[in-house]
């Protein structure tokens, strides 16, 4: 008689995006070896998510994800980073060079662009454990708001010869110096093999290269932890999502620590070359774990008993909590309806315009002195959405052949482009509740004192 399996002895799993090729006048997907036997050697599940039209809006059937590696692949398409405020972009004469010198790289695959973003942004959503190599680093750094160097040849102003990024006649046994900053995961994991540099400090590495693009803009998020002579950004990491014993990992590394062999051996150029994987397995497992836990916790009528009572708001705090929740409700009602309501008198329309003000200035003015400048301008964007949502219901209701034309506009949209909107509105939905209730607390707090 088979059995269930035991969930609890079930393997974490390692989401890795497959890179796509041409073998045989067919497309072949592939992910390197040295990837595979790491995270396999290290205790975890690689699962290879295939680069296939459309697996974008697949991704909730991978879950369980523990954890995502992302690794190499073409160039990321450039609108996809705003780099308004840095160099212009390449001349047409430019980037033919770039093609022609990097014909393997220079192409762009939207598809592994949209994967790879929308895992990179639920890693971050979630705490999800998330190692960027290579392509991976600059995939995390786009996610989060930071631009690249199209081309580092062409756009990074540096001495002649400073440094060589890649080199085609030595591609595995190319190495360049990296100046690895102390107080990080990488001074730590190679610490012991670090030699003097040119500032005369025991801080060098030499590392490979495999890459002509790389960070420009390090999103503000980030800490660098090693740079290149020409000052370009090697490696950097979250440090407030960083702590492989609790789970928490986000990484980028632009070198590809799992190929710096000796050569003709499979022998690491250091002992530290493997912790960046030991490392991030390490936070996959005890991300699992605490999945687990929570998932399995009992709740017995002696811990509920335990459980502190919900604190009791005067009836002022209770108004406008039930005003504000209304306020979230009418908003998402519009949009999930697609504008369609039934008529209502002119003063039904306007309380309800009221209502929906409210929850905006909510959001417009009560944002946590804690949240960073992004998550603040985040919740104001959300709140004028609130408040715009009872014009957008209004300027649909206008006449059928309006709601016609808007349901016609939408039609035309990308299944990538829906996507982006349903998405925004579930997060604004669930940031909108964790900050009410911080706030509501923040508000009982008060009162006690009082």
């Amino acid at each position: 008689m088979s059995s269930s399996p035991d969930l609890s002895r079930v393997l974490p799993r390692v989401l890795i995006v497959s890179r796509r090729t041409v073998r045989k006048n067919k497309f072949v997907d592939f992910v390197g070896e040295y990837h595979l036997d790491l995270i396999v050697g290290y205790g975890a599940v690689p699962v290879i998510v295939p680069r296939v039209a459309g697996v974008h809006t697949l991704l909730d059937a991978f879950e369980p994800i523990h954890g995502v590696l992302l690794c190499e692949g073409e160039d990321i398409d450039p609108s996809l980073y705003d780099s308004s405020s840095d160099a212009a972009a390449l001349s047409p004469e430019q980037l033919e060079a770039v093609r022609r010198l990097h014909p393997s790289d220079a192409s762009v695959d939207h598809e592994k662009d949209s994967i790879e973003l929308r895992l990179a942004r639920r890693c971050l959503e979630r705490n999800i454990p998330y190692l960027g190599i290579c392509r991976g680093s600059q995939v995390l750094n786009v996610a989060c708001g930071g631009t690249l160097y199209q081309d580092v040849d062409h756009e990074l102003l540096s001495p002649p010869a400073a440094v060589q990024h890649i080199n085609y006649a030595d591609y595995d046994g190319h190495r360049h110096p990296v100046r690895v900053l102390p107080g990080t995961p990488l001074h730590d994991w190679f610490a012991g093999d670090l030699t003097v540099g040119g500032d005369g400090e025991r801080n060098q590495l030499m590392v490979n290269s495999y890459h002509h693009q790389g960070v420009r803009r390090l999103a503000q998020r980030f800490v660098p932890m090693a740079f290149a002579p020409d000052g370009l950004v090697e490696g950097f990491y979250d440090p407030d999502a960083y702590n492989p014993a609790e789970g928490k990992f986000i990484m980028g590394l632009q070198f590809h620590p799992e190929r710096m062999r000796k050569p003709n051996s499979d022998e690491f150029d250091y002992p530290g070359c493997a912790r960046a994987y030991q490392e991030f397995v390490r936070a996959v497992v005890a991300y699992q774990e605490k999945q687990l836990a929570a998932a399995n916790a009992p709740r017995s009528a002696a811990a509920a008993a335990a459980l502190p009572a919900s604190p009791k708001l005067n009836k002022e705090v209770e108004r406008r909590r039930r005003v504000i929740f209304r306020s979230f409700s009418l908003a998402k009602d519009m949009y999930l309806s697609g504008g369609r309501a039934e008529t209502k008198p002119a003063a039904a329309e306007e309380e309800e315009r009221r209502e929906l003000d409210a929850g905006a200035e909510f959001l417009e003015s009560n944002t946590a002195a804690a949240l960073s400048v992004q998550q603040e301008k985040r919740l104001k964007q959300m709140g004028a959405t609130v408040r715009n949502a009872s014009g957008y219901l209004n300027s649909l209701k206008v006449s059928e052949g309006r709601e016609a034309a808007a349901r016609a506009l939408m039609a035309e949209m990308t299944a990538d482009q829906l996507t982006d909107l349903a998405s925004f509105y579930q997060t604004m939905g669930r940031i909108c509740g964790e900050v009410l209730d911080n706030k509501l607390q923040a508000l009982h707090g008060l009162q006690l004192q009082e």
